[in-house]
């Protein structure tokens, strides 16, 4: 069987098991291309097709049977393939991962790396917040992205910041990323001129639906409440203590928007545009945190800061 064959057959039993994708893929033939150049010892960015590409070579029965038997770990457990791999890459970064931390997929990270958080950063800026950092992939990719930025990574979780250790001395980051456990904002010390966070924003009855590789993951780091809007209305309630008068909280909620507008139906939001559409991470001012907006408006349409 060559690797190309196995990647098919790996994909047709994934599909045929009817797990479910999210967690760094969105189909099964990409997470068996992940599980087979991971089982195999291949880079994750090997070429497949092409000069170059490897779908022609020759698999040995030994490796064969260790695909096969990754492959159906990942459909028996039902975990994210991270978790078996211990690896997750997030804009062409590697992370490392396991249970203690949910697996790296946030929106942050793209706006982070197409640079379109950069208007939003004041231009004499020195200082950034990841809360909630989990294993500190958003903390790292801001780390390459503003090299000249101290970053501070917060999380409630213990465990979680374990993680985040290795995948700050993996990248080499020990001076530039500080890592602190509290809940919410209370072990930050501001000002800081942007805050990032990916907070727990699953509401209650999308919690109880979840697919198994999503109950997989610390529901500490998903569960947001009834409306799922418990730790953001702590945070919106804070943040402005902690932020220097001409920063930003980038805020990302998935798909609760419309939970997220019931709960704050007088805040001015700017909603930033990612590839999975224009209304899953928003950009809040300081200025809009302390000044409510009268009425109800059309969020879209705020005034950015000059």
């Amino acid at each position: 069987m060559t690797i190309g064959e196995l990647i098919a057959s790996s994909a047709h039993a994934l599909d045929a098991a009817d797990v479910f994708f999210g967690h760094g893929t969105t189909n099964a033939y990409d997470e068996a291309a992940w599980l087979v150049l991971w089982q195999l010892g291949h880079p994750l960015d090997t070429p497949l097709d092409g000069e170059d590409g490897i779908v022609a070579q020759a698999v040995t029965a030994d490796a064969l049977a260790q695909v096969q038997a990754l492959v159906q770990k990942r459909i028996t457990s039902r975990v994210p393939a991270a978790y078996l791999t211990a690896e997750a890459w997030l804009q062409g970064v590697a992370f490392h991962v396991d249970e203690r931390c949910i697996v790296p997929r946030s929106l942050i990270g793209e706006l982070l790396a197409v640079g379109a958080l950069d208007y939003w950063l004041p231009e004499d800026a020195t200082r950034l917040l990841d809360l909630c950092t989990g294993g500190a992939s958003l903390a790292v990719l801001a780390a390459l992205a503003y090299p000249h930025l101290q970053i501070d990574a917060a999380d409630i979780s213990p465990d979680a910041l374990a993680v985040a250790q290795l995948n700050v001395q993996r990248h080499g980051m020990q001076e530039q990323i500080r890592l602190q456990q509290g809940d919410g904002l209370a072990a930050s010390q501001g000002p800081y001129d942007m805050i990032i966070c990916n907070p727990p924003y699953v509401n209650s009855d999308s919690m109880s639906q979840l697919p198994p590789e999503y109950r997989a993951e610390p529901s500490l780091a998903l569960a947001g409440g009834k409306d799922g809007m418990d730790f953001v209305r702590r945070l919106l309630q804070d943040a402005y203590a902690v932020m220097s008068e001409a920063a930003v909280l980038v805020l990302e909620i998935g798909h609760e928007r419309p939970y997220f507008e019931a709960a704050f139906p007088t805040l001015g939001v700017v909603w930033l545009e990612t590839s999975a559409g224009h209304d899953q991470v928003c950009v809040v001012t300081r200025d809009a945190l302390i000044h409510p907006l009268p009425g109800r408006i059309a969020t879209d349409t705020l005034t950015r800061k000059s």
